[in-house]
């Protein structure tokens, strides 16, 4: 009688072990680096994206033509911010496509979308997104941009899986990010930018990409592209 308790004892614990598996949380970004995207001032953010010697910025024109984007393409520009690509974007996929600037900031996509009206650029709908979700159709896009956002990704791994949802049969994934090396970046750059070009690549693949094109026209960005599995 004792060894049949002792072997319900035990049994009842590999049960309650087995019934409540233990949870890691999702490497990302913290927080606290988005608290300034909540309610921004548009007139700063502008003044801080859209410069001479950002070299997004700089290489901007650059940039759009290695993305590969083309007439009648649907785009989507996540982590829009002020709307840069976004308006470099319209004139490229013409009448025929179309443009989401998509942000988890509202302010920033209704300054975008203001902006977009003034100039007629009639082919763009903004979207706020949410940190987990970039809130797109299922199917419904060709190409994925992402610059200088990725190390903003709260939750890279929920993130990911939304876009590759988002994202047609084939489509393409270009990732523009801050390169991280120990003891050549800047200490700005160590302590906000969450990981390496090495541990970006490794994430984004573990997501159901490949990648493509590892180009080298930056220096203080790289350019990655990948393809949807």
């Amino acid at each position: 009688m004792r060894r049949l308790r002792l072997f319900l004892l035990l049994l009842c614990i590999g049960l309650a072990g087995f019934a409540a598996p233990i949870y890691v949380q999702e490497p990302g970004a913290k927080p606290e680096i988005n608290r300034q995207y909540e309610s921004p001032d548009f007139k700063v953010w502008v003044q801080r994206f859209e410069r001479p010697g950002r070299e997004v910025f700089d290489k901007r024109h650059k940039i759009v033509a290695a993305t590969g984007i083309k007439p009648g393409m649907v785009v989507a520009d996540i982590g829009a911010g002020t709307g840069l690509f976004t308006r470099l974007f319209s004139p490229k996929v013409g009448p025929t496509g179309w443009v989401y600037a998509v942000d988890v900031s509202r302010v920033f996509i209704e300054n975008v979308m203001r902006i977009n009206r003034e100039q007629r650029l009639t082919n763009i709908e903004g979207i706020v997104n949410t940190q987990k979700n970039v809130s797109l159709p299922p199917a419904s896009i060709d190409l994925a941009f992402v610059c200088d956002t990725y190390h903003h990704f709260e939750y890279p791994r929920s993130t990911l899986q939304s876009i590759h949802q988002a994202l047609r049969s084939n489509g393409t994934l270009v990732v523009i990010d801050f390169r991280r090396i120990e003891g050549v970046s800047s200490d700005w750059i160590m302590g906000h930018v969450r990981a390496g070009k090495a541990t970006v690549i490794k994430e984004i693949e573990a997501a159901g990409f490949r990648l493509i094109e590892d180009k080298e026209f930056l220096t203080e960005n790289y350019f990655l592209k990948f393809r949807k599995n």
